[in-house]
């Protein structure tokens, strides 16, 4: 019974996550950006994290193996993300901006989110195996 809240729980989670990003990102994050830098900033790391919170809602939902998973995963997207971001910020600092040459910065926009998703997922994935031990333990 408990695991059918937590399941419902995580069901709510994951389509209130996919909702809150696709308005974030369709219908806000459009308003301000270029204009006003601040404000798109905060409006793509509230985006950047209901996306992550989406991976991490299937991840905990699709946890399969009893063992505790390798976070092996989740190192190789932060890793994607930050190299990402690092190398949107550089393209930015040698005078490639958004607006001169936007093609440029596709291949870090995919790796960002990519990054974001694995990350989400692995955490989710070792969240879902810490509490399937926990119960095991307390049983």
């Amino acid at each position: 019974m408990a695991s059918d809240r937590h399941s419902l729980a995580l069901v709510v989670l994951l389509g209130s996550a996919a909702l809150v990003t696709l308005v974030v990102h369709l219908s806000i994050l459009p308003r301000y950006y270029p204009d006003d830098p601040f404000t798109t900033g905060l409006v793509l790391l509230a985006g950047w994290t209901t996306f992550a919170l989406v991976f991490y809602a299937a991840g905990r939902l699709r946890a399969g193996p009893a063992t505790m998973p390798s976070m092996r995963i989740g190192d190789v997207g932060l890793a994607l993300f930050l190299l990402s971001v690092l190398f949107a910020l550089a393209l930015d600092s040698f005078g490639f901006t958004p607006e001169l040459i936007g093609a440029a910065y596709v291949l870090p926009g995919i790796g960002a989110y990519a990054g974001l998703a694995l990350l989400g997922w692995a955490i989710g994935q070792r969240t879902a195996a810490i509490n399937r031990i926990a119960a095991d333990a307390g049983d």
